[in-house]
């Protein structure tokens, strides 16, 4: 059985091994871009021109990039590839609900995310005409620390918090928390009341109030209204997210049951 594992001291895995580390970072390479070069590919994933056109020219012919006159994008083969994912699927489709819910009362930016180590990973957002400009497209990232939903599972993910407080925290805005004993204090805060806030901490002019999805003791996603901060009222709209967020738990707990 597959052990997860592999034996780099072969030199024909350790070959396989290179490529394939070789080729996630030119994938890597298109986070928060939709088209590169082959030049900034090259810059991106640092690897030598020629090798990266030659992989590039690999992921092109397997439909995993597309190309675009003289630059390259994501192919729609990984976008079918990533909807398989269990743990994305079948969380989506249960949030759906919930989270068309919330956008019709709120008219707001409505996001589902989980956690992913010290960062936080956006599932689904909806928006209408009065969408923000905000870094959470579906699929991308963002430093947890900085965000609601994602002090929203910290506070509710002790291990990922410990791992988050002891790291320098990277200022995103001027109103990101950098000091470690001011987001732990603000964990605490958010245990106790189950709910966050993001006050323009990840982008400026934008607030958003995140409530985690508790089943049993873990936080296994967290939900969001996000807007600009002159038309948002946070602590408003805190109670529809929190209900939101409960309606959802108990909707994912009743599937493990």
């Amino acid at each position: 059985m597959p052990t997860g594992r592999t034996d780099e001291s072969d030199p024909e895995v350790a070959r396989g091994v290179a490529v394939l580390r070789r080729m996630f970072a030119l994938l890597e390479a298109f986070r928060g871009s939709d088209e590169l070069s082959l030049a900034e590919l090259a810059r991106r994933s640092g690897l030598p021109k020629t090798t990266a056109h030659r992989l590039v020219g690999l992921l092109v012919s397997e439909q995993i990039l597309e190309r675009r006159g003289n630059d390259y994008r994501l192919g729609l083969r990984l976008f079918e590839l990533g909807e398989l994912v269990p743990r994305k699927r079948s969380l989506r489709e249960a949030a759906l609900p919930f989270l068309q819910d919330l956008f019709e009362a709120t008219h707001e930016t409505i996001h589902l995310a989980v956690l992913d180590g010290t960062d936080v990973v956006y599932l689904e957002r909806i928006s209408g005409h009065r969408k923000v400009k905000a870094p959470s497209a579906v699929g991308g990232r963002f430093p947890a620390h900085a965000t609601g939903v994602g002090k929203a599972l910290l506070a509710f993910t002790p291990d990922a918090a410990r791992t988050v407080l002891a790291r320098p925290l990277l200022r995103v805005t001027p109103y990101t928390i950098t000091a470690p004993n001011v987001l732990a204090d603000e964990l605490r805060r958010i245990a106790a009341a189950g709910v966050a806030f993001d006050r323009e901490e990840s982008t400026p002019g934008v607030s958003c109030v995140a409530a985690p999805v508790l089943v049993g003791h873990e936080a296994v996603a967290a939900l969001s209204v996000t807007g600009p901060s002159a038309r948002m009222q946070p602590e408003t709209l805190a109670p529809a997210v929190r209900t939101a967020a409960l309606g959802l738990a108990r909707v994912l707990a009743a599937g493990r049951a």
